[in-house]
């Protein structure tokens, strides 16, 4: 594990010096120019903002796969005024309030939540966001379902986490986006909460206790694997629809 944070690490560091360079030699302008209508120019540019929230909310993007961005776009356009729930902040915490009616959005870290606080008051294009800080539990859960699989993090318990979406309002969501700790039960509690015609987005769904969790759930689900803003490979994120009752 700590061999692959220094490879991580040193590939951050790495592409945030190439991108100090583009920067200098009139590169970056050059994909800024073209990155409304290029696909390739706006990943190409966004590879210099891993792990840089400014830049990933300047860049107008969540941090899913493009194919996931595009199908979400439409669904929202769709519905001006949706109710949306995440878990785990960030980059798309901002994309949704520009697009959403109303953002709820639970972190689970301390200083990424008041980090997160600072880039969203910082906007003023932004609709209402109500973002929450439920830290990890301090009993372990007994089911294995809320204790995390993310290294680093391992065996620690999210049930309070999950259950957050419970303690809102009865009105259920629109969208409902599972990109933080614990996804399967996050999965577990968004399908009592998710309106008719509502859509679920379950992010690095390639995973395989993603995909086995995914094939466990009432919903039909469409991955979409391709390009994904700021990574240099290719990821996939999963749209989830309540399954249509057999005739």
């Amino acid at each position: 594990m700590a061999h692959a944070l220094r490879l991580k690490s040193s590939y951050i560091s790495t592409i945030r010096g190439l991108a100090t360079l583009s920067r200098g030699t009139g590169f970056t302008r050059w994909l800024d120019a073209r990155q409304d209508r290029s696909r390739l120019a706006h990943w190409t540019r966004s590879l210099g903002a891993i792990h840089d929230l400014d830049a990933m909310i300047a860049l107008d993007v969540p941090w899913w796969t493009y194919r996931a961005i595009d199908a979400v776009t439409l669904f929202l356009a769709s519905r001006p005024e949706a109710r949306v729930f995440e878990y785990g902040s960030g980059a798309s915490t901002a994309w949704l309030a520009r697009r959403a009616g109303h953002v709820t959005s639970v972190e689970h870290h301390g200083g990424w939540h008041d980090r997160m606080q600072i880039a969203l008051a910082a906007r003023s294009d932004l609709g209402p966001v109500d973002l929450s800080l439920v830290p990890p539990d301090n009993t372990p859960a007994s089911d294995m379902k809320y204790r995390s699989a993310k290294p680093g993090e391992t065996g620690r318990s999210f049930a309070a986490y999950a259950r957050t979406i419970d303690d809102g309002p009865a009105t259920p969501y629109d969208l409902i986006v599972i990109d933080g700790r614990a996804r399967q039960a996050c999965l577990d509690h968004a399908a009592d909460h998710l309106a008719p015609g509502g859509m679920i987005v379950f992010d690095n769904s390639a995973r395989r206790r993603y995909r086995r969790a995914i094939a466990a759930s009432p919903f039909d689900a469409i991955p979409l694997r391709g390009l994904t803003p700021a990574l240099p490979y290719p990821d996939q994120t999963t749209l989830l629809f309540r399954a249509e009752p057999a005739a």
